[in-house]
């Protein structure tokens, strides 16, 4: 079946969401220095450090991303991967791409309340609410059904 149009900016999307926050997960769990990152911009968060907001950045924007990228791909029929596939009608790697949607947005959000203001907040809302627009465009869904 032929893949539809926006598939191509979905899968680039969740590369580019899974290398940058890979990236800056692990920045974060080991040189937080790196990044320009002091110590006391935690000092409004529950956090003491940097090692857990990295881990859950590193894992739920980083190599989830990569991950659901690759499912969108291969499709591959991995019945474990539906256990957390709310949607039992699409593909497992549809309904994860829309939780990668709303997991960065949903990081930025809490992010923008608890530190100050940066550039890329915006623009990693902007990538969150394209990785959802392109996975409910009526053709990803059709291409996505487990009934088609």
């Amino acid at each position: 079946m032929k893949r539809p149009l926006a598939f191509y900016p979905l899968v680039l999307l969740l590369v580019v969401l899974g290398i940058s926050a890979a990236f800056g997960g692990s920045v974060l769990l080991f040189y937080p220095e790196f990044m320009g990152a002091p110590a006391d911009l935690l000092a409004e968060t529950p956090f003491s450090g940097f090692f857990l907001p990295g881990l859950i950045l590193l894992v739920f924007n980083g190599l989830f991303p990569l991950f659901v990228a690759l499912g969108l791909w291969r499709e591959p029929a991995w019945s474990w991967a539906n256990a957390l596939n709310i949607y039992p009608d699409r593909h497992w790697a549809w309904t994860y791409a829309l939780y990668s949607g709303f997991s960065i947005i949903i990081w930025i959000t809490v992010q923008i309340t608890m530190v100050e203001f940066t550039w890329l907040q915006p623009a990693y809302i902007a990538v969150g609410l394209l990785i959802l627009i392109c996975t409910l465009t009526p053709a990803t869904m059709r291409h996505y059904s487990q009934s088609a």
